[in-house]
């Protein structure tokens, strides 16, 4: 991936995710953030690990990005694009809509 692209990736993630790699660690670790998501494989949801990937990507060093992380900061930008799209009318605060934008690195009420 070229270096301007890599900038565009990295630009988007950090408007898309609006947790820190704490906030996040600490929110991945309450039963609200394991009960929403999809669980086809039966164990962890997607949002669920994807969250964890997020922690260990704001944890890096931008030269310690990988190839599959910026592929992985698209995907995660693209979701929560998508997801927010989808807004409940009415107060968000205990909903698993915002339950699963939490699992992905983004809190709607930030």
């Amino acid at each position: 991936m070229a270096e301007d692209e890599r900038r565009r990736v990295a630009d988007e993630f950090g408007e898309a995710v609006n947790m820190t790699a704490a906030e996040l660690e600490r929110w991945l670790g309450t039963s609200e953030s394991g009960a929403v998501g999809d669980k086809s494989s039966g164990g962890e949801s997607t949002g669920h690990a994807s969250g964890r990937h997020i922690v260990d990507i704001l944890r890096k060093k931008k030269g310690e990005l990988s190839d599959d992380d910026y592929a992985h900061m698209r995907k995660v930008t693209g979701y929560v694009h998508r997801h927010m799209a989808q807004r409940p009318k009415g107060d968000v605060r205990d909903t698993p809509w915002r339950y699963s934008l939490m699992n992905w690195g983004h809190d709607p009420l930030k």
